[in-house]
């Protein structure tokens, strides 16, 4: 009998711990399975559902471009209302920070995630991680090799193909350009295809250098344009892909005292305009993006998309506008 007894007894708590054993999907030890387990179309098109949290994975934020981005995602948020939290973070450019970062943004189930890409390739698995999870992504400024929900970006194309058309037409068709390049990513290799489609169509325009990478950077426009400046002895015009570079440039020229060519950039940062009120200087262009534009755009999505509402496109391109010294002063800037 006693037998019989504990056989009975241990049946019965091997049915207790069965029967209560079944995963709760809110636990926060059971977080990576329930992550993966979440449908996205579920999540997402939930009209109940409201935007509370927005994580905006940045390049650098000692860069105006991407303070500008993090002020644009703020003021959207605080229009839209009910005290959305926004925590934007920098990753220097370094992959494995920013993957570390967009997985810290999934894993506190932030609802929007906003990023700008460092590597398009580097960051699918954690874009798909967090896709997986329910939250909605959307890439600014760069593309992604990645599923996301929207990509929002300035015509880069268009920069570049309107900063050199300027260029093209002030040197009246003939001269020696140089295009400072930068970190290889859409966005820059764009704007160099852009620059080179309209030289194109000059046959006495020479690009003398376009592989030199300045890093995005005012030290790395610097330390490209002291070099070239050494190397050639006649420049005409630069191409700055972004305008930290030509800022940098700018400082070479000065340096060297050199003032026979002049500096376009890409961005309508608040030094670019600044370096471009200097008459001594040579930043003469720019053709202006609009970050904070962006950002808030891709916080309408985000948000649209969380209640239910697909935008018509996924792809969407805001348009460039070239900014001289002659229209600078109707600029409003970032």
């Amino acid at each position: 009998m006693k037998t019989i007894a504990l056989i009975v007894g241990i049946l019965g708590f091997t049915f207790a711990s069965c029967t209560n054993s079944a995963p709760n999907e809110n636990s926060a030890a059971n977080g990576t399975n329930t992550a993966t387990n979440t449908s996205l179309e579920t999540t997402v098109n939930s009209p109940s559902r409201k935007l509370q949290t927005i994580g905006v994975a940045l390049g650098d934020l000692g860069n105006p471009f991407y303070n500008a981005v993090q002020k644009g995602a703020e003021t959207e948020a605080k229009k839209i209302g009910g005290n959305i939290r926004v925590n934007a973070v920098s990753s220097s450019f370094d992959l494995n920070q920013q993957s570390n970062q967009i997985e810290n943004f999934t894993a506190a189930n932030t609802d929007l995630i906003i990023l700008s890409a460092v590597d398009k390739k580097g960051v699918k698995p954690v874009i798909d991680q967090a896709r997986l999870a329910g939250k909605v992504v959307i890439a600014v400024d760069s593309a992604v090799d990645a599923d996301v929900d929207a990509m929002i970006s300035s015509n880069n194309t268009q920069a570049g193909e309107v900063a050199c058309q300027y260029i093209a037409d002030r040197l009246k068709g003939q001269g020696s350009v140089v295009i400072l390049n930068g970190t290889p990513m859409d966005s820059i290799n764009q704007r160099v295809s852009g620059c080179e489609e309209s030289l194109s169509k000059y046959p006495n325009i020479k690009l003398i250098s376009k592989e030199q990478n300045a890093e995005g950077t005012r030290d790395g426009g610097l330390r490209v344009m002291s070099d070239l400046l050494t190397t050639f002895p006649k420049i005409d015009a630069v191409f700055a892909t972004n305008d930290q570079s030509g800022v940098g440039a700018d400082l070479a020229a000065r340096q060297a005292r050199r003032k026979e060519f002049f500096i376009v950039g890409v961005d309508g940062s608040p030094d670019a305009t600044k370096a471009m009120e200097d008459k001594d200087g040579v930043f003469a262009a720019t053709a202006a993006q609009n970050p904070a534009g962006m950002a808030e755009k891709a916080v309408q999505i985000g948000n649209d998309i969380i209640q239910g509402k697909k935008p018509e496109s996924s792809d969407i391109l805001i348009p460039v506008k070239l900014v001289t010294r002659d229209n600078l002063s109707s600029y409003k800037g970032w």
